[in-house]
């Protein structure tokens, strides 16, 4: 259950279908985060979970089988946007699916740094991301990919 500032919380029923309305945008609707497999690993009030199969599409250095700096760069962007998806629909409990769902449609991302640390080798990649501060017009999420 779910509650904000009001103090109003969501039923276990409308979560669900919140929880199933972003999971369907983020991954069917969204056709860039199907394309490049993203799949939601965690919804939660402290941070959001991508999981990312890596397969041979995804190679950016082919003699080692390092993922794409431009697909790492992706999936931390994308964990952000949904960092901030999820913390909208917690910050207003009382509105319905459609309503917070039409919130989203404002998003978008007008900076991003990422410093590549270590190789992107491995089976399969968690992106995650956690929102630092949510204003009215811009929030700082702070992400990183396991």
């Amino acid at each position: 259950m779910t509650v904000s500032n009001t103090g109003k919380p969501r039923s276990e029923t409308e979560q669900q279908q919140l929880i199933t309305a972003i999971t369907d945008m983020f991954e069917k609707h969204i056709t860039f985060n199907g394309f490049l497999g993203f799949r939601i690993g965690l919804l939660d009030t402290e941070k959001v979970v991508i999981r990312l199969p890596m397969r041979s599409e995804l190679i950016g250095h082919y003699l080692h089988g390092r993922l794409h700096g431009g697909v790492i760069s992706s999936v931390l962007d994308a964990a952000g946007g949904l960092a901030v998806m999820w913390k909208l629909a917690e910050y207003y409990p009382d509105e319905s699916v459609m309503q917070i769902m039409e919130r989203f449609r404002y998003l978008g991302t007008i900076d991003l740094r990422i410093d590549y640390l270590r190789q992107g080798i491995g089976e399969e990649f968690f992106a995650e991301a956690e929102v630092v501060r949510l204003g009215r017009r811009i929030a700082v999420i702070r992400m990183r990919l396991l």
